[in-house]
């Protein structure tokens, strides 16, 4: 797996183009689709990752699935550099950090929510707009279930953690309680 600065550096030459051509989003989504196609057909990602085929191997198989593909041809020529510099293999390092790059200059961010059991979806709208309103950004959330909580919610947004969750309140007042008597 080659270093994430350098994934860093191919996704932001494809993002640089994308501003460029105001494509930036599209070629997001393209890039998004190929890396799954690759986690869902294990055997191609093996192929054209790997040395162990030739690279007029590697490369006929990458074209075959290019051709009946509907990416954006500059996103067909960005996947051909990376198998042609041995870094198709990062393509889910690449893809994450194009989808973190876009969400910084769409002013997204992204929260982690935590929750004991489901949230209705009215309860999630007003906690997304009380996010969006102490961050400034929209938010783009994953919601994730504990039990552990017990209730409460736990939201991560970058390195601030807001733990507002049954399971914290009682650790802070058994804390308390062992401080006081």
């Amino acid at each position: 797996m080659i270093s994430s600065r350098i994934s860093k550096r191919y996704a932001k030459a494809l993002l640089s183009i994308g501003q460029e051509d105001g494509n930036y989003q599209l070629y997001g989504e393209n890039l998004r689709a190929f890396a799954k196609f690759c986690s869902e057909n294990k055997d191609f990602f093996r192929v054209v990752s790997t040395r162990i085929f030739s690279a007029e191997e590697r490369k006929q198989v990458l074209e075959i699935v290019l051709e009946r593909s509907d990416l954006h041809p500059t996103v067909k020529n960005f996947l051909r550099v990376l198998l042609e510099k041995e870094r198709i293999a990062a393509i889910d390092d690449i893809c994450e950090i194009y989808e973190r790059l876009t969400d910084e200059i769409s002013n997204i961010t992204r929260a982690s929510i935590i929750t004991a059991r489901p949230l209705k979806s009215d309860a999630m709208v007003k906690l997304e707009k009380a996010l969006e309103a102490l961050t400034g950004k929209k938010i783009k959330s994953e919601v994730t279930e504990d039990p552990s909580l017990i209730g409460g919610v736990v939201v991560k947004i970058g390195d601030m953690v807001l733990d507002g969750s049954v399971r914290a309140q009682l650790d802070g007042l058994k804390e308390s309680l062992k401080r006081g008597g």
